[in-house]
């Protein structure tokens, strides 16, 4: 196996899959676009969904690229040898063209003949069948002919494992495309590591019954991150050249050795730096929070490796370094991604000033309340109350307490903390319904109206405002649209009105909704505000709102939309937003 960089992995994926016939497409936002269905992007699927369900793509049927994505369902975990909450995910897709044979084949020869891994260590694992779908039965024999190839004699339950529904099947909540998957294993030091998964759909479950598809996709998805770390021989992700240089300069700023506390520094000032590149800011709403909680995370851990002073900017410029060659929209915003950081870490000191007084006035409740001998035991979930107000963990809740000499029961203080915690995510859970569901877009009624219109809108604000006007972001749910733009003042109540008239006009006149595919090149000379022309691939749709020789607008996109504005109803701007300095935002519904 050879020792290749990151950079090197990457590049020879995506060779790889282009000597295959793949169309190598660009990574999407972690922001998805026209999808509330998700807050962040979670895997290199999702930005395809549509093309799945079978919307034909401008890139043809056979598609690959290595996508950003985002996952905080195991935050708890990071830390460890292998978890992270952005990654990027090699991925290579067939659109009812291939299936299963020349998927684990181009999956096999990547590993062996690319990378160099040894096909004594390669094993696989496929759905063993239960009540509501057969054994996989084909994949077992064309990984027996495909190791066969290789002079290897591969029997079941040995080189192929077969796996239960919980190991070996995928399928969105709620419903939709479905299908067996076979992983692929790499032995190192022992231990089984996934290097890669096949995802074949080729089953719709619908009513709670499994019906066949009619046709057949393919979905293949490796982690480049954990690929780097078993083709570098080394112990973490952390350890990898993606990492290394971000982890040496907090471990040369911290006073600590607590490498767990090291590594999600690591991983958390990563992530924010993409995840503002992407347009989002610390805030109260859902995705904002989750930046947010990205940020004060790393704080505090800073705080318990003695890192004094300022230090959010130093390790996001040392991540926006490590990313900027391929992830081009880090560099254009380095600026304002490191002064959003320091912003949000000075304002957390403040929060957190004020948290150690609230400590403070506890222990001295304490102190006056507890009898000898007696300990603190959170009977009134005070630790939580710290948590949920100044983002104290229970730790630092504790440690305070001890530094004023309050003995507490660390077991029973913690139950009750957990018992806080557990009941606070089932009320998060219960009024978040509908999101994290990480399958089939959302592609209701009303979504693709507030995707339509907000392509209105934007035009609107074009022709009122002017030409330096363009989308920065956007955000749309079945209730409502929100656009951010460049714009150094709030729209006056003259303008907004007019941008609200010139929107309901073309409503109101019936306008046709249609595309055209054509080179990036030239879309990006046809199109008036395509805020980046690195997103997009080499072929793309335009979609224009009117004639083609008198449009309203003209914007390259390849989200849902409606065939005639007529549908839309009556369009109203409820809000107008400072984001940033020189970053409005508005919020708009339909009637």
């Amino acid at each position: 196996m050879k020792n290749f960089k990151y950079l090197q992995i990457r590049e020879l994926f995506l060779k790889h899959l282009e000597k295959n016939g793949h169309t190598i497409i660009p990574s999407a936002s972690l922001v998805p676009e026209n999808n509330p269905s998700v807050l962040f992007v979670n895997c290199g699927m999702f930005p395809l969904i549509p093309y799945l369900l079978g919307e034909p793509h401008p890139g043809g049927v056979r598609l690959a690229n290595s996508q950003r994505s985002l996952r905080t369902i195991d935050i708890d975990e990071v830390g460890d040898a292998t978890h992270l909450t952005t990654f990027e995910m090699l991925g290579n897709w067939s659109i009812n063209d291939y299936f299963k044979e020349e998927a684990l084949r181009i999956t096999l020869t990547f590993f062996i003949d690319e990378l160099g891994f040894d096909i004594n260590k390669i094993s696989s694992s496929v759905f063993a069948g239960n009540e509501d779908a057969p054994k996989d039965e084909e994949s077992i024999e064309i990984w027996k002919k495909l190791f066969k190839e290789r002079g290897i004699e591969a029997k079941v339950g040995e080189k192929i494992r077969e796996l239960g529904k919980e190991d070996n099947w995928w399928e969105p909540d709620g419903g939709g495309p479905c299908g067996p998957d076979s992983e692929t294993f790499y032995e190192v030091d022992g231990k089984l590591v996934e290097i890669g998964n096949d995802v074949f759909m080729q089953y719709l479950k619908k009513d709670g019954q499994y019906l066949p598809l009619g046709k057949h996709n393919v979905d293949f998805g490796g982690g480049l991150d954990r690929l780097a770390m078993v083709c570098q021989g080394v112990s973490s992700v952390y350890e990898t050249d993606i990492y290394l240089p971000i982890l040496t300069k907090v471990r040369e700023m911290s006073k600590s050795e607590n490498i767990q506390s090291q590594r999600i520094i690591v991983d958390h000032i990563k992530a924010a730096t993409w995840v503002i590149a992407d347009g989002v800011v610390p805030g109260r709403s859902q995705r904002e929070y989750i930046l947010r909680r990205l940020i004060r995370r790393a704080i505090r851990h800073a705080r318990k490796l003695g890192i004094e002073g300022l230090f959010t900017r130093i390790i996001g410029e040392i991540a926006i370094e490590q990313f900027k060659a391929v992830h081009e929209e880090l560099e254009p915003k380095k600026n304002d991604i490191l002064n959003i950081l320091e912003e949000e870490e000075k304002k957390f000191n403040q929060t957190l000033e004020k948290g150690i007084r609230e400590v403070e006035k506890l222990a001295s409740e304490l102190k006056a309340a507890l009898k000898p001998g007696e300990e603190f035991t959170n009977e009134n979930q005070e630790t939580f109350k710290l948590y949920e107000t100044y983002g104290f963990p229970l730790e630092m809740t504790l440690e305070e307490l001890g530094s004023h000499n309050i003995p507490y029961s660390y077991e029973t203080t913690a139950v009750r903390h957990e018992k806080a915690y557990e009941d606070h995510q089932e009320k998060s859970r219960t009024a978040s319904k509908g999101l994290f569901k990480g399958g089939m877009a959302d592609t209701s009624e009303m979504s693709t109206k507030y995707h339509t219109a907000t392509h209105l809108l934007l035009s609107a604000l074009h022709k009122v405002l002017g030409d330096h006007i363009y989308q920065k972001g956007s955000n749309i749910t079945t209730e409502r649209l929100r656009l951010d733009f460049p714009n150094e003042t709030k729209l006056t109540d003259e303008e907004l009105k007019q941008v609200e008239n010139l929107v309901n006009e073309q409503i109101e006149k019936g306008l046709e909704v249609t595309f055209t595919e054509m080179p990036k090149e030239q879309a990006l000379e046809l199109v008036k505000y395509a805020a980046f022309g690195e997103k997009y691939g080499d072929i793309v749709k335009v979609y224009t709102i009117g004639t083609p020789d008198n449009p309203f607008s003209q914007e390259i996109c390849g989200g849902p939309h409606v065939e005639n504005t007529k549908v839309l109803g009556k369009f109203k701007i409820v809000k107008q937003e400072n984001v940033s300095a020189g970053v409005k935002r508005i919020k708009a519904i339909l009637e």
